[in-house]
Formats: C-alpha cells, structure tokens, sequence
C-alpha cells in the first residue's frame, strides 16, 4: 500500500450505493436541517428525488455538521483526509486524476492538487452532507467548508479546477456548481483551455482513445429503450446511457434526436461499442438545433 504523507509535508514538499434509507448518520458532528430536496414515489413505487418542486413529493431535510476538523493528508483535488481518520470524497464535482501506482497523471490533476494544498494550509475545515453520506469505496461524500466559510467544492469548480459531476440524488449545491461550472469554461479558466479538454466528435473514436472523464459531441439519430435504461443513439460506435430511475430529472428525451449534443463523463466502452453514462442534464449540452 502506498505510504501518504502527512499535509505539513505534502505542502512543504509543493513550492507553491444509493442509501435510501435517508437516516442521517452522526458523523461526530453536531447537526441541524437547512436544505430542500424532493421526494416521491410513481406509480410503481420507485424512489425519485428533484431539486425541483413537484406536486406529489415531499420535502427531505439534509443536515449539516458544524464541528471543525484539521486536514491530514490531501489526496488530490477532491479527495483529503482528516485528521481523525475520516477520508473525504468532494460531492459535486471531480478533478484530474494524479499519477498513482501504475495510472498516469491527467492533464490538470497536480494543479488541483496544489491549490487545495495551498487553500487548506493553516486552516480547519467544517462537512456539509447530502443524501448519500457515502461512496462504493466507503469515503465519506461532503461539501467542504472552510473557517472562512469559502465553499471548496464550489471553488475548485469556480477556478476550472474541477469538472461538474453531479450524482443523483445528491442535488444540494446543483445549481450553484453548473453555474460556476459554465462561467469557468465560457472564460477558458484552468482545465477549459487546455487541448485534452476539447470536445471529441464521436466519428473520431478509436480504440486508443482515452478511457476516463471525456467530452463527445455528435448528433443524437435515435433512442434506443430498456426495462432500466434509454439511450441515445448517436452511431453503431457510441450510445450515451440515463438510467430510468433519474429520467425524471431530465427534458424529454425524444427532444434530442436529430440535434447535435455534446455528452460529458467517463467513457467505457463493451465488445466494439462506447458508452457514457449520463447521470444528470448537465452533462449533456446541445450544441444546436438542426
């Protein structure tokens, strides 16, 4: 396993599943309710939450912690750990890979890296949770805040740190992040100016093209429908996915077919087909309406 570094070295050393069970898990914070989500059930009895109204739903308090921490250890971008041995996975959002064990660095991880480094030194920092409190790998997912009350998440966004990655049903700060998310790529800030961000037309897709966090764009010529999910056709090569437990969160999606989208996540690919799922609207940008 490979040894980290405690956060005084690491900075010195810089020059520079879903849980629906919404019980709220004391993470040895003190906490109190202050946001909206909304809550129903269809037809069916399948869960579906909005951070928009919707007649039949109901409102679901998320709590937030307001106990300080001091940072040990920061990861990358997104991922730190605290000193009581908690580690932290940034809600929202996704920065740059670094190179770790036998992957390599992306293009932009070891700035994000930095930044946080610099933004964490010498301060603590409070949690803010949503609806999952946890990931597959067992971190703990947060918004992070510090003693000034600067939302990270949302600054490493603001700065074209980190790309927007929103996770349904995790909706608390959705508009706050694609909002910054958009200003941050309009101004060609951080990652947004760089080449290995540039939108891939999905005709040029190979077999060495990069397997991670990507941008395609191609014209959507049908939609394709399953007992758990739709896709968007745009060739033989490449279907983006939404599964049906989030479609209520977006528009129509029979709007799409004919017009030229562009799609952003991580791209994987089965036998001779690429695929992106597509877990909320704001990975999906129309690029026209032809």
């Amino acid at each position: 396993m490979q040894n980290n570094p405690s956060f005084s070295d690491q900075f010195s050393g810089y020059t520079g599943k879903l849980i629906l069970g919404l019980l709220i898990l004391i993470l040895c914070l003190p906490v109190c309710a202050d946001s909206k989500i909304y809550q129903w059930q269809d037809a069916k009895g399948s869960e579906h939450f909005s951070d928009r109204f919707n007649p039949d739903a109901k409102i679901v308090n998320i709590k937030s912690g307001y106990g300080f921490y001091s940072v040990k250890t920061v990861y990358d971008g997104d991922t730190i750990e605290l000193e009581n041995g908690k580690k932290i996975r940034f809600l929202g959002i996704n920065t740059p890979e670094i190179q770790h064990r036998d992957k390599p660095a992306e293009a932009g991880g070891e700035e994000a890296k930095a930044w946080l480094l610099g933004k964490l030194k010498n301060t603590k920092v409070r949690l803010e949770f949503d609806i999952e409190k946890t990931d597959k790998y067992g971190r703990i997912l947060a918004y992070l805040f510090t003693e000034k009350k600067e939302h990270i998440n949302l600054s490493l966004v603001k700065a074209g740190l980190a790309t927007v990655s929103i996770y349904p049903p995790n909706l608390r700060y959705v508009n706050e992040l694609v909002a910054a998310g958009n200003a941050a790529e309009q101004a060609k800030s951080g990652i947004w100016q760089r080449p290995e961000y540039a939108a891939i037309p999905v005709g040029s897709l190979t077999e060495s093209v990069h397997h991670g966090w990507t941008r395609l764009a191609g014209k959507v010529v049908s939609i394709r429908n399953t007992s758990k999910s739709v896709y968007l056709v745009f060739s033989s090569q490449f279907e983006a996915r939404i599964e049906r437990q989030w479609l209520s969160l977006f528009p129509d999606v029979n709007e799409y077919v004919g017009k030229t989208v562009e799609v952003r996540g991580w791209l994987s690919k089965n036998r001779k087909q690429f695929s992106v799922l597509i877990r909320h609207p704001s990975a999906l940008r129309q690029i026209d309406s032809r």
